[in-house]
């Protein structure tokens, strides 16, 4: 690995801890607080901590902090598979040290019931049922991604506030539902801390079925726009 991929896969290791350290954490204060920082107030905090990840580390990893973007960002030939199996090396462990964090700073007793702030599914919500739900919020989100972050047409200006928005209406619509992960590293780091890997499948299937829709329908637009693009030029080219 050379020096340049060290660093970019570096800087996704500490952006996901972050976001696995707030996410979590976020839950688990909750609980201490007996529910004061409520629903929205979490969807708030997993919204913020990666609007300001992906400012701090775009320009140097491309801010995925996400094995689901990664896999999108290789599908869209955005990234090539070595850098992508750097990213999610770092991911998995920046996101294991977060959930490993979190167990020295809350108590076994408080962090229990919400199992470290692992996401989990909601009353009646089936696997199957589940990892459906995970896809579809996926897609949502590696769309908005590779729209404003891979794309040369996007507004890269605005790509931490609109994948950050983005992210808390998913935690608002999915939090009651299978926690709203959209990320497997989210979902894998405190799940190996708490030792709870119930239904872990669906935040792995789920998240990646959803990145790979998205990065077709990327590609599909992309590839329209290209075309576009030719009929102009060879109309210029006419005149």
């Amino acid at each position: 690995m050379n020096l340049e991929l060290a660093r970019d896969a570096l800087a996704e290791g500490i952006g996901t801890f972050a976001l696995t350290f707030v996410g979590s954490a976020v839950i688990c204060a909750d609980a201490y607080s007996g529910g004061d920082i409520g629903p929205v107030g979490v969807a708030l905090a997993h919204g913020l901590v990666l609007a300001a990840v992906v400012v701090a580390t775009a320009r140097l990893s491309g801010g995925h902090v996400n094995p689901a973007v990664t896999l999108a960002a290789v599908l869209a030939r955005a990234i090539g598979p070595r850098r992508a199996a750097a990213y999610v090396g770092a991911q998995l462990l920046g996101a294991v040290v977060a959930g490993l964090t979190l167990t020295a700073m809350f108590s076994a007793e408080l962090w229990g019931p919400v199992r470290l702030g692992t996401p989990m599914l909601g009353s009646g919500v089936q696997p199957g049922t589940g990892a459906f739900i995970e896809a579809v919020l996926t897609f949502l989100l590696v769309f908005v991604v590779l729209q404003v972050a891979f794309n040369e047409r996007g507004l890269r200006g605005s790509a931490g506030l609109s994948i950050g928005a983005t992210l808390t209406a998913i935690v608002l619509v999915g939090g009651p539902l299978t926690g709203g992960a959209v990320n497997p590293a989210r979902a894998f780091g405190p799940a190996l801390a708490s030792g709870h890997f119930e239904a872990h499948w669906v935040y792995w299937i789920g998240p990646m079925l959803g990145a790979v829709m998205a990065a077709v329908v990327f590609s599909v637009l992309r590839v329209d726009r290209s075309l576009e693009n030719l009929g102009i030029q060879e109309g210029l080219e006419d005149d």
